[in-house]
């Protein structure tokens, strides 16, 4: 979920990991983000996960215009600041207007990573959309009564599947947030049996749906429902 100790072989992606900064380029956007490993530790890097979602965002297969959106175990934020530049860019390029149309964004984490995550949301967001992301904290399983249930049209999580003690709570958490109609996006690697077993978990509650995997990062992304339902994004 974030804070927590995390294996990762040497050479150039341990290297990356500890660099103080990360920077990427989504929604016609220069997104540079702080890292800080030494502190943080996961909570405080970008894993190729996010990356990954984001880009998957970025084709345009789910529709952000209009929509609640919240991210869990959030990081540098990065996967939530794009979430919030592509309701903003899909609409201009519809011609309708920005502020009352565009995607509001909850990203969320643990209390100890907020103040680094707010950092880098606020340095990354236009004037015009930093009302439209608010970073809340939210550990899974506690204080769910801070979110109304199912009020949420999507959630969004990159490499949050990691950690066994976390998955009964997570599962509560998204089923707290979810509505009939919610669509999940999971973006993770597929490193040990625990996360499989994750996975069957999830399906014990959701319908749940292979919708991309990235070959070179060896990265899938996962569509979840409660089942039954179609959904309409």
């Amino acid at each position: 979920m974030a804070l927590m100790p995390y294996e990762e072989g040497p050479g150039w992606g341990s290297r990356r990991l500890h660099s103080p900064s990360a920077t990427f380029t989504f929604a016609s956007r220069t997104v540079s983000l702080r890292q800080d490993w030494r502190h943080l530790g996961v909570a405080a890097v970008v894993w190729d996960a996010a990356v990954v979602l984001c880009a998957y965002l970025e084709t345009g297969g789910i529709d952000l215009r209009d929509r609640s959106v919240i991210e869990l175990g959030a990081g540098t934020g990065l996967l939530g600041i794009v979430a919030t530049l592509l309701g903003r860019i899909f609409l201009v390029c519809l011609f309708k207007a920005i502020y009352n149309c565009s995607a509001h964004v909850t990203i969320t984490d643990r209390a100890a990573a907020l103040e680094f995550l707010e950092s880098n949301v606020q340095a990354n967001l236009p004037a015009e959309l930093r009302l439209r992301a608010v970073v809340k904290e939210l550990t899974w399983g506690k204080d769910l009564d801070n979110f109304h249930p199912g009020s949420f049209d999507i959630i969004l999580g990159a490499d949050i599947v990691y950690l066994e003690e976390t998955f009964a709570e997570l599962l509560q958490t998204l089923e707290h947030l979810c509505s009939e109609k919610t669509v999940i996006l999971l973006s993770c690697r597929i490193r040990y049996e625990r996360d499989q077993r994750f996975l069957k978990m999830l399906r014990g509650l959701f319908s749940v749906y292979e919708v991309h995997y990235d070959a070179s990062k060896d990265v899938h992304i996962y569509k979840a429902q409660r089942s039954g339902h179609k959904d309409d994004f």
